[in-house]
């Protein structure tokens, strides 16, 4: 209430939210999603009025359609309430972690932060000459062609491939006019969508990135010393901190292990 009254001096406030784990569709607990962050993020941007926003990232990616929610929310809100937008990555923002840090007016990093990853990917198994050598019959019946699209128990299909490498790329220049779109003039030269990923430093000089900074000493840096932060991360559902739900919480967890793997973390 007292940031609403004019002729009382308060300190600025920064509205912290922290966005970690693999990005999937759902509420799965430890993943990011739009609808488990929106409510972390409408109260971080309507609550007290806060001076900036600032989004402390940690994320390998996941869902390309979660990552384009949750950053299309940040921008509407930002530009809604007027409040400008910072992303701090931690370990990584890559490929959907990095489309969340797009969301920001400037991107900071620690000098080990791994950025980018701009791509697509998609993998599977083929699991056709395993049932074939027990004697296992698959039987699918469908009404449209394409109603079974890569099916792993049958052999891959050049049809197939082809359909999913479209789909491919369309993500990919989805993801490309973001990025363009958020980073403008800042991008430097080179193949920066090719999936590839970078370092700290490196990543100020392809222009992915805006700088090595830190949260705290950053946001003292542009609004004083005296500078509060209102911190908003999602919490584990009730029945998984009293334990249950132990084996779907375990594969989600050796999922997010495994993403976070992919980049030496």
């Amino acid at each position: 209430m007292l940031r609403r009254l004019p002729f009382v001096k308060t300190s600025p406030l920064v509205a912290a939210i922290r966005l970690q784990g693999v990005i999937a569709a759902g509420n799965r607990a430890g993943a990011l999603s739009d609808i488990s962050t929106a409510p972390l993020i409408e109260r971080a941007f309507r609550r007290k009025k806060p001076d900036a926003v600032a989004l402390i990232i940690n994320s390998p990616g996941g869902s390309p359609a979660q990552s384009s929610l949750i950053a299309a929310r940040i921008r509407r809100l930002s530009q809604e309430c007027e409040v400008p937008v910072y992303a701090f990555v931690e370990d990584v923002a890559a490929s959907g972690g990095y489309w969340l840090a797009t969301a920001a007016d400037e991107i900071w990093a620690d000098q080990n932060s791994i950025v980018g990853s701009i791509g697509v990917i998609s993998a599977g198994f083929g699991f056709d000459q395993f049932i074939e050598r027990y004697g296992v019959q698959r039987r699918i019946y469908t009404a449209g062609t394409s109603k079974s699209l890569a099916d792993p128990f049958q052999p891959e299909k050049p049809e197939d491939v082809k359909r999913i490498r479209e789909l491919q790329e369309h993500i990919h220049t989805t993801f490309i006019d973001q990025v363009k779109e958020r980073r403008g003039a800042k991008l430097g030269e080179g193949d920066l969508f090719n999936g590839q990923v970078w370092v700290g430093s490196q990543a100020i000089d392809v222009g992915l990135i805006d700088g090595i900074g830190h949260v705290v000493p950053k946001m003292k840096e542009r609004f004083g010393d005296k500078v509060k932060f209102a911190v908003y991360q999602s919490r584990r559902p009730l029945f998984a901190r009293l334990g249950a739900s132990i084996v779907s919480q375990g594969i989600g967890a050796m999922e997010d292990r495994a993403a976070f793997a992919r980049f030496g973390l």
